[in-house]
């Protein structure tokens, strides 16, 4: 993929090195009672303590490799999303994009890095480790920087969903729906999520030549990796689809493919209206 020397987003929030709260000891706790026990305000010795532990655990921020890829890959769905938008008469609302290191908090709630890239649609923001690409390239086999930038697709895919109102439909039905079924429609949901993915790509070469020899395959390949089969094949050495959240590796590089084929919308199962999700498994 072809990004080095080229524009970069502004809405990519740097957080890498910080912890999500400063922690307070046991000692600072027995403290805070014996002043409260005086007569004094014990959120005072809290407050301090949390504050200084924060700042004596911020680290410097490198502006690296890393955070460059990044801000070029957001960069190009940005570019890609306003340009769909506008064709609809409508305004794209950008996402931001937050890296972190290990733990971070989000309107969502407290995630660690085990879970992976996700996107909070409470806050409009997408959370990413970037230890997340070392572990698809190392233990997943999901080689490539245009791998990776399909990782970022997806989860602003996402994003898409939530402006056109498919992920609070979704949610609003999840009460009344048992948990295979819920899991059904959120395996819809993911797919729909890889085929956007793929009308980035299409649309991210068109408007800016970015696409390399093997690329899509790169592409394909990741989808392939986190294939709700493939990955409980690793961990448990069987499959069980009602458990499917995400879709079967087939199910995801067809998604992408579909997208990447087509660059519509309406192959992607979704109208200006943003229409419920139809999609089969």
């Amino acid at each position: 993929m072809l990004w080095r020397g080229r524009g970069e987003s502004s809405n990519v929030e740097d957080r890498r090195g910080f912890k999500t709260a400063g922690a307070v000891g046991g000692g600072t706790i027995i403290i805070a009672i014996i002043y409260a026990l005086l007569g004094g305000d014990p959120n005072v010795v809290l407050n301090n303590a949390a504050q200084k532990t924060s700042t004596t655990e911020q680290r410097t921020v490198p502006d690296d490799d890393n955070s460059k890829f990044v801000k070029v890959v957001l960069k190009d769905t940005e570019d890609v999303w306003n340009k769909v938008f506008a064709a609809q008469s409508r305004t794209y609302s950008e996402p931001s994009l937050v890296l972190f290191t290990d733990r971070v908090d989000s309107a969502c709630g407290t995630a660690g890095s085990s879970v992976g890239p996700f996107y909070c649609p409470m806050d409009q923001k997408v959370y990413l480790d970037t230890s997340f690409f070392s572990e698809m390239s190392n233990r997943l086999g999901a080689k490539g920087d245009f791998a990776q930038a399909y990782v970022i697709a997806h989860e602003v895919g996402h994003h898409v969903q939530n402006l056109y109102g498919i992920s609070e439909q979704m949610q609003s039905k999840r009460s009344s729906m048992s948990k295979t079924d819920f899991n059904r429609e959120s395996v819809k949901l993911e797919l729909q999520a890889d085929c956007l993915a793929g009308i980035w790509a299409k649309d991210t070469n068109q408007m800016h030549q970015t696409l390399e020899e093997g690329d899509v395959e790169e592409a394909m390949n990741a989808a392939s990796a986190v294939g709700d089969d493939k990955l409980q094949k690793a961990s448990r050495g069987y499959v069980v689809p009602d458990s499917f959240t995400h879709g079967s590796s087939a199910q995801r590089m067809a998604a992408f493919n579909q997208g990447f084929s087509s660059g519509s919308l309406t192959s992607c199962k979704l109208s200006g209206g943003g229409q419920p999700l139809n999609a089969t498994r």
